[in-house]
């Protein structure tokens, strides 16, 4: 069984090539997650923050009675906060390829630029907009720094479509971009992580620029029973440059479960 989650104006089908390569032989869900992409907005009241984003998907485990999840995390560093703090008892082992860890939240310059326009009013509409343009869109303080390839243009332009079209998207997004916890809890977050007992697969790009290459080697020590893999031309989104390597790595480690 395998949950994909996906990142920051990012969609589900991020992981399209990944789940094409997976899913004769497993069980693939990826969720879709209010972080700008999603095409209907979260209710009025809705915890989007990070902990009520983490509250969501254990939730969303457990309405399905899924059980021995091997959650597969991009970008976004979902897959161990959903252990801890999340709680979840459903999920197994994990799969962290170039993502959010330890004290990396949010990621680089992008992230920080990301979050400080959410601050602003009407800043996250002006960011959809900037990112329309494809010489804006490959700066590297925006999506150029994500990817060596280029993100297929009709694909980027659904992950934006919904940003810019319905202030209901922008604001959820804005409540997850404008309540990072502090760094302290992401400290103590992470030391609870290390009681995990399950396998967790480490995919990571050696040329990233946005997720440190040195957090790989850190999580290799972090978790108890790891394996890393390291990826070749690629950045952040591996499930973009090298789809075909990641599912590889993850069709390797499943097997190496059973």
């Amino acid at each position: 069984m395998l949950v994909f989650l996906h990142g920051v104006i990012t969609g589900m089908d991020l992981w399209d090539d990944v789940v094409a390569a997976l899913k004769d032989d497993h069980r693939c869900i990826v969720p879709e997650l209010p972080f700008g992409a999603h095409r209907a907005p979260f209710p009025d009241n809705a915890d989007l923050t990070l902990t009520g984003i983490l509250a969501m998907i254990v939730d969303f485990l457990d309405e399905l009675e899924l059980e021995n999840v091997t959650l597969v995390s991009n970008d976004w560093g979902g897959a161990q906060l959903v252990v801890a703090p999340g709680g979840s008892t459903s999920v197994a082992s994990i799969v962290l390829a170039s993502c959010e860890a330890f004290e990396n939240y949010p990621p680089g310059l992008p992230g920080r630029l990301l979050s400080l326009n959410a601050a602003i009013p009407a800043g996250t509409f002006l960011t959809a907009q900037l990112l329309r343009p494809r010489f804006i869109r490959h700066l590297p303080f925006t999506f150029g720094v994500m990817s060596i390839k280029r993100v297929p243009q009709e694909q980027f332009m659904g992950w934006i479509e919904p940003l810019r079209k319905q202030p209901g998207v922008r604001r959820d997004l804005n409540k997850y971009l404008t309540n990072v916890p502090k760094k302290k809890l992401f400290r103590q977050w992470a030391e609870e992580q290390k009681s995990f007992g399950g396998n967790v697969l480490i995919v990571w790009a050696k040329d990233d620029k946005l997720m440190p290459p040195k957090h790989a080697e850190q999580l290799g020590k972090h978790f108890k029973n790891t394996t890393l893999v390291w990826v070749d031309d690629s950045r952040t989104l591996i499930p973009i440059d090298q789809p075909g390597e990641l599912a590889h790595a993850i069709e390797s480690f499943m097997k190496g479960l059973t």
